[in-house]
């Protein structure tokens, strides 16, 4: 089946929804969500929105070095003042849509600090604040009858003229989409919807890691659908591992910890309750992420640990109930109150701060073709993500997105001549678990080899198992039919070379990369990039 809409959005995390609902005055259009529209990164952020709120002590200027500062002076300038400066205006935007962050008595917001921010900025739902952004959006979407909703349909390629018999290679100047080949994964049918405009907001790359905290749908398909297009993709060696997901073996994904809780007071110890974090930062427990999961990692390297501490015994317990209430309660459950218990954490994949690049307008390189949200390089994030500057990257992007796509829809025909899928020849795949132990060799070979700490060696013994992986993967892709397993398998394989590629391209240790044969320097102003 054919189907056309103006606007075609591969993604159902804050990024796709707040874009959709701006362009949905404009035109029609069909939201795409490989599972339901709940189950997002955005759901899962616990610490909040960062946003320049409280005038008298803060200002973007402080915002904008805190940013540079943490992405080790990688970040585009431009890119960081866009978000810092638009930002409040996008705040008033998701409480018009419904969301309500928490206040103090008087009325102000109740401001939050994250590692690395030198001011409370960061706007929060106690603990659960990206849930309470998806919820809100996911009301706004259902209600708008100018959006449909496409759940357990999942995007398998995005269509150019590659699809049309033409040559396409990463010379090709006028890469263009017309929108996309969709697997709905309940009847195994794949729809051809073309689109004006199209826009990835498929997420991060979690799921490539073994421990990782996000969401298994996290298996980068936006960003290697892109890659597979010839679109570029950059940054990808700049993997954010979370110092403090809870350690529970046998969880997948793990259980975040949020940052807000080292804000808050909470100090991180070794297992013999010794404070260690001041051999490796002077802001201690506070100093930015890659800092805090090296420190931990070389920490657990030393002591043959599994984990470490985080300790919050010495705070108020009712105010630690009050502010953390959701992990007060996972604790709870695992037989750990935190406010008498050391909480057992270790670092986990969390974010990536690479993908497709994109401009001021969110436009990636290929036309008609967005990208939003963490799926997306904006150049803001650089070496590292400051804390909770990737819900409002998303939303301002998504803004900016939007006003460029409506500008621009109207000029663009569907293409007439893009083929139905053609699956003839090919057969439902007998051996699943050829699929699901590849992808368990991909989990381990990005974790031993890719982690939080790198070398050559490491790399390249990635390269070469990777590789069997991918001849092994492609061959069995073109004898099945398409199925959501076989298209994740695919999938997590071009983002783990693109990641491991990219980290041995990086001939320095940099923000999050951090490589044993290049020692680090100090890094500055005068070394943006």
């Amino acid at each position: 089946m054919t189907r056309k809409y103006d606007y075609l959005v591969i993604g159902s995390g804050i990024a796709g929804m707040s874009f959709a609902l701006k362009v949905a005055s404009k035109g029609r259009v069909a939201l795409i969500c490989k599972t339901t529209l709940d189950e997002a990164n955005t759901a899962l952020a616990q610490g909040g929105v960062a946003s320049v709120t409280n005038l008298e002590v803060d200002d973007f200027e402080k915002h904008i070095n805190d940013t540079m500062i943490a992405g080790d002076w990688l970040s585009d300038p431009e890119a960081v003042r866009k978000v810092v400066t638009e930002a409040p205006a996008q705040i008033r935007e998701l409480i018009d849509w419904g969301v309500e962050f928490d206040k103090k008595a008087d009325g102000t917001f109740d401001l939050h600090r994250e590692g690395g921010h030198s001011e409370f900025r960061i706007l929060h739902h106690a603990d659960n604040t990206g849930f309470e952004i998806q919820e809100s959006l996911i009301e706004a979407v259902r209600a708008n009858e100018n959006i449909d909703i496409f759940e357990h349909h999942f995007a398998i390629e995005i269509i150019t003229q590659h699809h049309l018999g033409k040559i396409v290679t990463r010379r090709t100047p006028d890469i263009t989409c017309y929108g996309a080949y969709v697997l709905d994964t309940a009847t195994g049918v794949v729809d051809t919807f073309l689109s004006r405009i199209t826009l990835i907001a498929t997420g991060g790359v979690g799921a490539v890691y073994q421990t990782t905290t996000n969401p298994l749908v996290a298996t980068g398909d936006g960003i290697a659908m892109v890659y597979r297009a010839k679109g570029t993709v950059k940054d990808m060696e700049f993997i954010q591992f979370h110092p403090t997901a809870l350690y529970h073996p046998g969880d997948r994904p793990s259980f975040l910890i949020t940052e807000a809780m080292r804000g808050y007071g909470a100090v991180l110890r070794n297992l013999k309750g010794e404070e260690f974090m001041h051999k490796y930062d002077p802001r201690l427990s506070l100093a930015p992420r890659d800092i805090v999961a090296r420190a931990i990692d070389s920490e657990m390297k030393l002591t043959g640990d599994d984990h470490v501490y985080l300790d919050v015994t010495h705070k108020d317990p009712e105010e630690t109930r009050k502010h953390f209430p959701n992990i007060y309660a996972k604790c709870l459950s695992l037989g750990i109150d935190i406010t008498k218990d050391y909480i057992p954490v270790a670092p986990a994949a969390h974010y990536l701060c690479g993908g497709i690049k994109v401009d001021g307008n969110a436009e990636s390189s290929i036309h008609r073709l967005y990208a939003v949200g963490e799926c997306s390089c904006t150049g803001l994030h650089g070496g590292n993500r400051l804390a909770s500057n990737s819900l409002i990257e998303a939303v301002v992007y998504a803004d900016a997105a939007a006003k460029h796509a409506v500008a621009n829809a109207s000029h663009y025909d569907f293409r007439a001549d893009v083929p139905e899928w053609n699956d003839e020849g090919t057969r439902h795949t007998e051996e699943m678990v050829l699929i699901t132990q590849s992808i368990k060799e991909v989990n381990q070979i990005m974790g031993t080899y890719v982690g939080i700490v790198r070398s050559d060696l490491r790399l390249d013994r990635a390269w070469n198992r990777l590789d069997i992986l991918y001849e092994e993967t492609e061959k069995l892709f073109k004898q099945s039919k398409a199925s959501r397993e076989i298209c994740e398998l695919r999938n997590i394989i071009n983002v783990g070379y693109l990641i491991m590629r990219q980290a041995k391209e990086r001939k320095e240790s940099r923000g999050l990369h951090y490589t044993v044969d290049y020692p680090p320097v100090p890094h500055g102003p005068e070394t943006i990039d």
